[in-house]
Formats: structure tokens, sequence, C-alpha cells
């Protein structure tokens, strides 16, 4: 019993500080989780961070509160799940609220710039290493590196993430069964997988313009959990078309600076609901909208876990999880290239972006201490006005 405290108090520390500081996205947050788990603190070999990761990008919701809760279930039963995935949730819903509370009150949102010059760079340091490390592990035979290049190069030209996700995996399944491999054991159980329901379901149509509540915001904001596969530019079609063009209880500024508040938080970017909900209904609906869209994240987690072990016992079936597991990684990779223009902008940032890079992989410094250290950087680069130098 001690023991189970113990680790619960190490999950709580842990995602905690990494709510704090997780800036960057899914890719980055995943990379951090990927820095703290699998190289300093061994909980998980690269496989099996892989694995996981593979499987969160097949059920919807926000992938990098997903493997949180994962590596919790993984460590520390259903008390760990609970634990490791609010403790991720919790900083970054503390910060918008606050952010939140002075938009409603002073009309404005308060500048990051200076904080993201200086981590922006940084962030692409700590993918870069996830990517390198990671893909060492999974990229281990050259049709696994075929497919992690064919994937990056759809992904790239703008092929959707799920497609590129499932497509990698059948094809990885179909070499598998045609070289005969499997020898008729058990095959992928898609019938049992939550993404492949989820995949093609429909959001539902939607309601008829209605005056705003809380009960139907909270729903709103589970569907959207439920559902939702991609980027937070998809997030931002989900949101605009309801709250803005049907139900109008946004204006197209707010969800705007919404948005905004979610890029420019750390932890996970499905906080912009818990923004919404504040600017709508106060503390009562930033709860319940956070809780809304975060809670299908628990449940998808729960019910996917106890596959794992079936899939890795098939052959067809492990091989595409394989196939995931290199797009996981392609998209990751895809992600970095399209990050450096935005945040390498001039010759500090590039500087910030080399240091970061050296210290983690030679000098094995942890990701979630250079995130605070590099934000005080940019606001000293900021501050002397070197920011745009040469």
């Amino acid at each position: 019993m001690n023991e189970r405290r113990l680790e619960l108090r190490r999950l709580a520390g842990l995602f905690l500080r990494l709510g704090t500081v997780a800036f960057g996205g899914p890719a980055a947050h995943v990379a951090m989780m990927e820095d703290e788990v699998v190289r300093r603190r061994r909980w998980l070999s690269r496989e099996e961070f892989l694995d996981l990761l593979g499987a969160t990008n097949l059920i919807p919701g926000p992938n990098s509160t997903e493997m949180a809760i994962h590596i919790g279930l993984r460590r520390a039963g259903w008390q760990g799940l609970l634990v490791a995935g609010c403790c991720f949730i919790l900083p970054a819903t503390l910060i918008v609220c606050a952010l939140a509370w002075a938009y409603v009150r002073y009309g404005s949102l308060p500048q990051a710039e200076a904080l993201l010059y200086g981590i922006k760079p940084v962030v692409l340091a700590v993918v870069f290493q996830a990517v390198w490390r990671l893909g060492r592990s999974a990229l281990r035979t050259r049709l696994m590196v075929f497919s992690g290049a064919a994937c990056a190069a759809l992904a790239f030209l703008g092929l959707h993430e799920l497609i590129v996700l499932f497509g990698a995996g059948l094809a990885l399944a179909a070499v598998t069964l045609a070289s005969g491999k499997s020898r008729g054991r058990a095959a992928f159980p898609f019938g049992l997988w939550p993404g492949a329901a989820a995949a093609t379901a429909a959001a539902g149509a939607p309601a008829a313009a209605a005056p705003f509540g809380l009960w139907p915001m909270f729903l709103f904001f589970a569907k959207i959990g439920s559902v939702l596969f991609g980027s937070g530019y998809v997030l931002l079609a989900f949101l605009r078309a309801d709250l803005v063009d049907r139900w109008h209880w946004l204006t197209e500024s707010q969800l705007l600076d919404a948005i905004a508040v979610g890029q420019v938080t750390p932890g996970p970017v499905f906080t912009t609901a818990t923004f919404i909900g504040y600017v709508l209904s106060g503390v009562p609906g930033a709860a319940l909208a956070t809780a809304g869209i975060f809670l299908p994240a628990f449940v998808f987690v729960a019910a996917s876990s106890p596959l794992m072990p079936r899939l890795r016992r098939s052959v067809v079936a492990a091989a595409f999880l394989d196939g995931v597991n290199a797009a996981s990684l392609a998209l990751m990779a895809v992600v970095l290239l399209r990050m450096i223009p935005a945040a390498i902008v001039d010759l500090p940032a590039a500087v910030f972006g080399a240091a970061a890079a050296y210290l983690l992989l030679r000098r094995n410094v942890s990701s979630t201490w250079l995130i605070p250290g590099a934000a005080i950087s940019g606001v000293l680069v900021h501050r002397l006005g070197l920011q745009g130098w040469p």
C-alpha cells in the first residue's frame, strides 16, 4: 500500500511539473514525456512507449493527455490513470482560468511574444531528440524505414493524419499476411478498437440555435472530445461551426482569442475549452467545459489499454501497430519541419535551439528545466533589443 502511494506521488509530481512547463503542442509534450519516463526514470522501454504512442494516435482526443493517462495506468493502475491525467491537465486549466478572468475583466490578453520567442527553438530541440531516439527503436528494418519516409512525405503533402496512420498500419499488416508470417494467428480486432468506430463516426447533426445552458455546453465539449482527431486547427473548425455560426454563443474575435490562449499556455491545447467555458459562465462554465472535453480521453484509454497485449500476440496486429508507430514518428517529424520557420526567426533563436540540442543530447539535461530557462532567456533578449538581430 505504501509503495502504491509512493508511485502515485511520483506520478503526481512528474505530471504537475510537465503540465506547468510543457509548451509547444502534442509533439513537444510527447517528446518531454519520452525524456522523463523512458530515458531518465526507465518506467517504460522505448518499445513500450512507442506502442502507447501508436495506440494514442488511433483514438480521438488530446494525444499528449492520453499519453499521460496511459503512463499513469501502466505505472499505478486506475488510481494512476486518474492522477497522471488530472495532474497534467490541472496546471494549464488554472493558468487558462487566470487568463480568462483577466480577459473578461479587462477585455484583452497579456502579451506572450517575448516568452514564446525563447521557448519555441527549445521545443524544436526537444522534439528532434524524441524523434531521433524513438526512431532508432521503431525503424528496425528497411521496410519500416521506407514506411516512415513514405508517411512523412504524404503528411507533408497534406494527407490527413488519420489516413496516414491507418494506411501505414494496414499496409504493413497486408505485407505480413502476404509473406505468410501470420500462419493463421489472430487478426487485428477492429471491432474492439475504440478508434475504429470513432474514426468514421459523424459528429452528429448540430442542434438548432438555442439559448446558452451549462448542460448543453458540457455535452457539446464531450462530443468534441469523443470524435476529434487532428490538430488545433481541426478544433477551431469544430468550435467555430457551432459556437459562432450556429448558436452565436461567441463572437469570432472571442473564439480566436480562446484558440490563442490554448496555443500559448503550457499543457494540452484542449484547455481552449476552459477559456470558452469561463467566458460563457465563469468558474462553473470553465469546470464543466474542461470536464466535458477531457472526460472521453480517460474512457478511451481505459477501454483500449487492455487490448495492447492482445495486439502484440498477433503477428498481423503487431505489424499493424508497427506501421502506426512508424507513421506516428513521421507525423512528429513533419510537425518539427513545419515549426522551424516560426521558431528560428533570427540568430539568437538559432543559438537557443542549437544550445538546447547540445544540452539534451550531450549533457543529459532535462527538457522540463530547459523550457523555463528558455522563457527567461527570451525575455532578456527582448528587453536588450536583440530580437531580430542581425
